[in-house]
């Protein structure tokens, strides 16, 4: 079975009856909605928050009801993937272009797990390139910002234009060395740069972290 089927569905079994759950992007995070539309058709009563509208259209697909944090003051659980975790739990998310939306529910889950598959497990996180979301008005001069914090920097495009996330901003992806032991550190220093809206480290933020391996095995990973 292949290793991210594995580590989705396996997550979908932390989800229980009556939940409010936290509805995550991406190819892992996929066979988890895939899942849990299977258990929703059998009977299980939850509510989702999703945190793109690819989730949206997905999980309306399959029946999977939606809400939002208008109706929901915290979520039981959220399940998301990654682009890297280390082995502190700390992540790099963003690849897709959600990082805004993941984070806010990732910050209003009681609960958080990531789902990846073991190609995204790393010693140091860095490696991937750390997705920032920032205003259109005056990128460039929030690009030269980040600049100075040591990396490289580059505007992600869709074909030949800006890519657009699902809030109307641009996303600046940046290369670093690697960064694990100054994660925190450098978290903070990104969101105090005018123009930024949010950045893909989530750093204290994750409880469980499932990572599907070949031939079924699958590791999980949880808080000291």
């Amino acid at each position: 079975m292949d290793a991210k089927r594995i580590a989705g569905e396996r997550a979908a079994g932390f989800i229980e009856d009556g939940m409010s759950v936290g509805l995550g992007t991406g190819s892992t995070v996929y066979w988890t909605l895939m899942k849990l539309g299977e258990r929703v058709k059998d009977g299980l009563r939850i509510k989702g928050v999703a945190t793109s509208k690819a989730t949206e259209k997905l999980a309306g697909e399959l029946g999977i009801p939606l809400t939002d944090f208008s109706e929901v003051e915290q979520l039981d659980l959220a399940i998301d993937g990654a682009d890297e975790v280390d082995g502190q739990l700390q992540l790099i998310k963003g690849g897709g272009g959600a990082l805004l939306r993941e984070k806010l529910v990732a910050a209003n889950a009681k609960r958080f797990i990531v789902v990846a598959d073991e190609s995204k497990a790393v010693t140091s996180l860095g490696k991937f390139p750390l997705p920032i979301e920032i205003v259109q008005f005056g990128w460039e001069a929030t690009r030269r910002q980040l600049e100075k914090l040591g990396c490289s920097t580059s505007l992600r495009m869709a074909e030949q234009a800006p890519f657009i996330s699902d809030n109307g901003n641009y996303i600046i992806d940046c290369q670093f060395e690697a960064i694990t032991d100054d994660a925190v550190k450098l978290n903070e220093q990104i969101n105090m740069i005018p123009g930024v809206v949010e950045n893909g480290l989530f750093v204290n933020m994750t409880d469980l972290v499932i990572i599907g391996g070949q031939n079924g095995v699958v590791t999980e990973r949880g808080r000291d």
